[in-house]
């Protein structure tokens, strides 16, 4: 499911050139990646960035950490946390400036919502 859905975000929205999911620790579980983006790379730094935000939502009273954006001046990404019973994971979503920001949360959301649930 980690893989359909990665690709499917990637052959779908128009601008992404990498969906990653990774455990929290890390480690690559699934990809999808247009060009020579090094997906182990990836999913390591989305788990920091993934614990910066919990530290910072922690710190600052404001709940459970979901997402955070990196915007950049060639397009963003998107990493969002994935709350399981077994496991926790982190999807990062990277995408050029042709990417509509809106519509890539979206997508991303609705998988991290489908990965919780399986």
């Amino acid at each position: 499911m980690a893989h359909s859905g990665a690709q499917k975000i990637l052959s779908e929205v128009t601008g992404v050139t990498a969906v990653v999911v990774a455990t929290v620790d890390g480690f690559d579980v699934a990809s999808a990646i247009r060009g020579n983006t090094n997906a182990s790379r990836i999913a390591a730094l989305a788990s920091s960035i993934a614990a910066i935000s919990t530290v910072v939502s922690d710190e600052t009273e404001l709940g459970l950490s979901k997402s955070v954006i990196i915007d950049t001046e060639s397009g963003f990404a998107v990493v969002y946390s994935v709350r399981r019973t077994d496991a926790e994971l982190v999807i990062n979503v990277i995408a050029n400036s042709s990417a509509i920001l809106g519509q890539v949360a979206y997508h991303t959301s609705q998988f991290a919502r489908l990965l919780s649930a399986a």
